[in-house]
């Protein structure tokens, strides 16, 4: 990895995974190729406050040990020190010049996740209950309240499918059941469970309110 890193020439095989003496390899020099390395790294906040909390103290106009805590984007402080600690080795790190942090994620690019990537969350359910002749809407409300669960949750982009599939399921058994039903509306209500989604059937008028579980 090192000299990968730093530049070298590395035989790679061609049309293959994995690497024989009957797959034919091509030589690749790395020295002017972009490595960008990334990861989670649990527990790194851990070691951000500690470093930052080492000059807290006590009294007036102190810098309390808890200053951080609430300090959402607390990995953009890391340090190469940070790293080292984490466990990574000096050779590695200094092959790697640049250190950068991206930001946790609110609840308006959670929100943006649901809706706008090509195979988004809320677009497969929705050709999903395409196949029943069922169109599926979520209201702004909703979609916002799925996101307000994921952060309470901390479970991150991730943790998005989890929780529409926990209010989904009900839904995806009930709709086949019924062919009057035409559209089932998402409501915050239904999310924040205080209500129903909204059932309209096949024709004009609407449906009073009820629980997906019935």
């Amino acid at each position: 990895m090192l000299k990968l890193l730093e530049g070298a020439d590395v035989e790679v095989p061609i049309g293959a995974s994995s690497k024989n003496a009957m797959v034919p390899t091509t030589t690749i020099n790395t020295r002017n190729i972009l490595f960008i390395c990334g990861g989670a790294f649990p527990a790194m906040d851990e070691i951000i406050k500690a470093r930052l909390n080492k000059h807290s103290s006590m009294g007036f106009m102190a810098d309390l040990k808890d200053k951080y805590d609430d300090d959402k984007n607390i990995l953009q402080k890391v340090t190469v020190e940070d790293l080292r600690e984490f466990g990574m080795i000096p050779e590695f790190i200094g092959r790697l010049p640049i250190v950068f942090a991206t930001e946790m994620l609110d609840e308006d690019m959670l929100v943006r996740i649901l809706k706008e990537p090509k195979n988004a969350i809320i677009k497969q359910y929705q050709k999903l209950l395409e196949l029943d002749e069922v169109k599926l809407e979520f209201e702004e409300g909703a979609l916002h309240a799925i996101a307000r669960k994921a952060l309470d949750k901390k479970l991150g982009a991730r943790g998005l499918r989890s929780i529409i599939e926990e209010f989904m399921l009900d839904i995806m058994y009930e709709i086949p059941k019924d062919d009057n039903i035409g559209q089932v509306i998402i409501t915050e209500d239904y999310i924040e469970k205080k209500g129903g989604p909204k059932i309209l059937v096949r024709t004009a008028g609407m449906l009073p309110e009820r629980a997906a579980a019935n």
